[in-house]
């Protein structure tokens, strides 16, 4: 795997998520980007806690409930606490992670995201979600695609703007893994307090974002069957009594759904 150099003038949605979590592997311009966000939506480091926690409740879904034991997590982001192999380990020791991500700071903290439980395994790719070909050629070595595999797109598919090229890159990832397989998403929707604060990142000169209805996102679950309660907003997915912030409102949604 080769590190590409990181580019400090160009804000990066990684870094700036990771400053939202308490992380330190930001830059200036990081920093920037982010008090003008905050200026719009004081409440986006809630939001990146909240998105955590919900991949943490559906990775043990699918790795507890589920039964599934090999998850690719694509647009990964800089390691923190809970991430999905530690999540899935804890779970079943001998679950299968396959990371992918660009962002050559995410790629700097790689080998974080290699420390496995001693019975599964963890690994690398360096891809964009716009590749999915590439991604499927890339872990044919690494999953059993004839088994189930959990997918996690999380905060990802926000970065593709045309929404039906989104939904046929999703449906290209799922096409050859097994019945049984999971779906995961959290996106941002249109026509929420969110509007403003992409409105900034959008002309901060980073990756642009799409904020999408509740019924287009939904809709990236066509074909699969939707898990209760559906596409809701992110602390409302299966609560457990440590959940943040599940009374309140949020920007953003998320859901789970199963291959039949």
């Amino acid at each position: 795997m080769t590190e590409r150099p990181l580019d400090t003038d160009i804000p990066s949605p990684a870094r700036i998520y990771d400053l939202w979590l308490g992380g330190k592997d930001n830059y200036e311009i990081d920093r920037v980007v982010s008090e003008q966000i905050l200026a719009a939506v004081p409440e986006l480091p809630v939001l990146a806690r909240t998105n955590r926690e919900f991949l943490g409740r559906a990775v043990r879904y699918m790795a507890g409930e589920a039964g599934i034991r090999q998850f690719l997590d694509i647009g990964t982001g800089i390691p923190t606490a809970n991430n999905t192999h530690q999540v899935a380990q804890s779970v079943a020791p001998d679950s299968h992670v396959v990371y992918v991500d660009n962002d050559p700071m995410v790629l700097a903290h790689a080998r974080a995201l290699l420390r496995s439980a001693p019975d599964g395994t963890t690994a690398f790719i360096d891809a964009d979600l716009r590749e999915p070909d590439k991604i499927l050629a890339a872990v044919r070595d690494l999953l059993d695609f004839d088994r189930p595999i959990g997918l996690t797109l999380l905060g990802v598919v926000d970065f593709l703007p045309d929404t039906a090229e989104a939904a046929s890159i999703i449906r290209t990832l799922l096409a050859p893994m097994a019945p049984g397989s999971h779906l995961a998403i959290s996106h941002g929707l249109v026509g929420t307090q969110l509007d403003e604060g992409v409105r900034h990142w959008n002309e901060s000169g980073g990756s642009p974002m799409t904020l999408r209805t509740l019924e287009e996102v939904t809709g990236f679950f066509d074909g699969l069957d939707l898990l209760e309660p559906g596409v809701v907003a992110l602390p409302r997915w299966r609560p457990v009594p440590e959940t943040l912030y599940a009374d309140r409102e949020a920007v953003y949604y998320a859901g789970v759904g199963r291959k039949a």
